[in-house]
């Protein structure tokens, strides 16, 4: 995940309503900065939610074992099944 804009925690305080307002018709992730160091980071909590299933399926071993399969045979041109038509 790429920051989009990084801001001054003095900035940040001073505009937090309008950051929260916006942040969640964007995407953006926002550093903010103290000193010039990134310290934390702003994102809406749609971002923040998918970031944490990402995670957890990239931690998850097996689950990746299935990723990985999957990647390999669409890469080799097999026919995917949809799901609808499993259930």
């Amino acid at each position: 995940m790429q920051i989009d804009s990084y801001m001054p925690v003095t900035k940040a305080k001073a505009e937090l309503l309008n950051i929260i307002r916006n942040i969640d018709n964007k995407d953006d992730t926002i550093a903010i900065t103290k000193n010039g160091v990134p310290k934390v980071v702003i994102m809406s909590i749609l971002q923040y939610e998918a970031m944490r299933e990402t995670m957890t399926i990239m931690a998850d071993a097996d689950m990746m074992k299935q990723v990985s399969s999957s990647i390999k045979e669409i890469q080799e041109g097999k026919t995917l099944v949809d799901l609808e038509d499993v259930i």
